[in-house]
């Protein structure tokens, strides 16, 4: 029989044949913290030069990592982690992936299945954790069952909206021969299937609503927050008067000058249901009904109005984009966007504080960035400061597990290596992470990192007055102090392998703002800003 136009085969071992299905399948960049147990996919992660690997010293660098990169590629990238303790390790960010509906491919390695009987030290139930992720968790049972395992779970990672798919890889199946593809260029990538779109009955319902002449509110998220679906909903802003929201925390939205520009929901019910004062319906495309982050004495865990009713143009996983443009072109065919002009702020003088640093990120971002905005308490004039800047992408921290801003900024820095990115830090939540400092040094990433520097839980205080959960002033509270003994970020950064430098007036953030994003490779910026009062 001829073998003409036959796939070669070979014999390699499971780890090989892993890194060569993901490979063929589209799948590029391994984020990785591997221990014994993945020895052998290290050495194939060595020996397969399609796939690229990014060593993290944490694994929350990693899967905070991962998500970043989806969200910018739009496809996945894969984990690799040790046991299940690593996965642990990695679960906070694993966590905002998910909430942030980014494909991963997350895979963990696990000690070999003859030796797992005996109880060692490092055995854990990996399922039982991988699955409170909500994806499918798959473990092949020899070499051979890699590649079909692998395909499938790459296939479920780009399931809509995205999810995180685990393939738990025993050492005795990574170390084994079996059949595998020889890696070459004929592999098939796995396609996403399509978006399923929202039925034409639902759209007209909705816009005879709108067409009812009561209040509208319209609460767009997910895919919606780009480009495409933010002209479709100031059209029908236009036409109906609905007034338009973002979700409070989106997984990537595209800001600034051309594009229309919209308030985001406030985290606090009462500034939620202000913002919905008076409205009798609220829509929402591409994002759940809105909700309380935390739960506050005699306020509502569901943030409707009383009396509204709450109407789902297209569930999370639909193609609220199609919805949002197929609803305008019923309510407002005759009308176009509002776009914001181009603009800058000016720059600002004197000490840092509060409401001036966003200003100088306004007047100086550079074209093309990605934001990362992990701030919390310390941005709030940031969306303001920016709406006129060039345009841009803002990633956010969509599941509330603080210290996934600067391992977005990796994974966001290695899909788009020619875009700056910007990485806005407070300082509670950069500690977290910061050994992903590390990572951009070696990987010579094009980050500028600023870390709003407070040097409290400024948050937590905001907390404190709503819950008040004791007698204790939260100012004097230790236990909401990251002050005594000061931490030292510039040094921080500098043993890490990355330059910087501090600043505590607007004209010092400006002067290194300004060499930091026109210099390769990374840079951090402590501005020290003054505590909550």
């Amino acid at each position: 029989m001829s073998t003409a136009g036959r796939r070669a085969v070979a014999v390699v071992n499971g780890a090989e044949s892993l890194l060569n299905t993901l490979a063929d399948a589209g799948v590029e960049v391994c984020f990785t913290n591997p221990g014994t147990t993945e020895l052998h996919l290290v050495g194939a992660l060595d020996s397969v030069p399609r796939m690229r690997a990014v060593l993290g010293l944490f694994e929350g660098v990693a899967t905070g990592a991962a998500d970043g990169y989806a969200r910018i590629a739009g496809k996945p990238a894969a984990t690799l982690l040790h046991l299940g303790p690593g996965l642990g390790h990695g679960l906070s960010n694993l966590h905002n992936a998910r909430r942030a509906n980014s494909p991963v491919v997350n895979i963990v390695g696990d000690h070999p299945t003859y030796h797992k009987p005996y109880d060692p030290p490092l055995e854990s139930d990996i399922e039982t954790v991988a699955r409170s992720l909500r994806g499918p968790v798959r473990r092949p049972a020899n070499a051979a069952g890699v590649r079909p395992d692998a395909v499938s779970t790459i296939a479920a990672a780009l399931e809509p909206p995205g999810q995180i798919a685990t393939l738990i890889m025993p050492a005795d199946v990574s170390w084994s021969d079996g059949v595998g593809t020889d890696g070459g260029a004929d592999g098939t990538p796995v396609r996403p299937r399509p978006t399923p779109a929202a039925t034409s009955v639902v759209v007209e319902r909705i816009a005879d609503v709108l067409r009812g002449g009561d209040e509208a509110a319209l609460i767009i998220g997910g895919p919606a927050g780009r480009a495409a679906g933010l002209c479709a909903a100031s059209r029908i802003a236009a036409g109906t008067g609905a007034r338009v929201f973002l979700e409070t925390y989106s997984s990537r939205l595209e800001h600034g000058a051309g594009l229309p520009s919209f308030p985001r929901l406030g985290f606090y019910p009462e500034g939620v249901l202000g913002q919905l004062d008076g409205v009798r319906h609220v829509i929402v495309a591409g994002t759940p009904v809105p909700v309380a982050f935390f739960a506050y004495p005699g306020r509502p865990s569901c943030l409707i109005p009383d009396g509204a009713q709450a109407h789902v143009l297209a569930e999370v996983g639909q193609d609220a984009v199609a919805a949002l443009t197929a609803l305008a072109d019923l309510v407002a065919p005759d009308h176009e966007p509002a776009v914001t002009e181009p603009g800058r702020p000016g720059l600002p003088s004197g000490p840092l504080t509060v409401e001036n640093w966003p200003a100088v990120i306004g007047a100086l971002l550079p074209e093309h960035a990605i934001v990362v905005d992990e701030t919390i308490s310390s941005g709030i004039g940031l969306p303001a400061a920016t709406a006129g800047a060039p345009r841009h992408d803002v990633l956010a921290m969509c599941g509330g597990a603080m210290g996934e801003g600067l391992p977005l900024a990796v994974g966001a820095a290695v899909a788009a290596p020619s875009r700056p990115v910007i990485a806005l830090e407070a300082d509670g939540c950069a500690i977290y992470t910061l050994s992903a400092l590390w990572t951009q040094a070696r990987e010579n990433l094009n980050i500028t990192n600023v870390i709003l520097n407070n040097r409290s839980y400024a948050i937590l205080r905001e907390e404190w007055h709503r819950l008040g959960p004791g007698d204790s002033d939260p100012h004097t509270n230790r236990l909401l102090d990251l002050g005594e003994p000061n931490i030292d970020f510039v040094g921080l950064a500098r043993a890490f392998g990355v330059p910087g430098s501090r600043a505590t007036t607007a004209e010092e953030l400006a002067e290194q703002f300004a060499r930091a994003v026109t210099e390769p490779g990374p840079y951090l910026i402590e501005a020290v800003i003054p505590p909550v009062a």
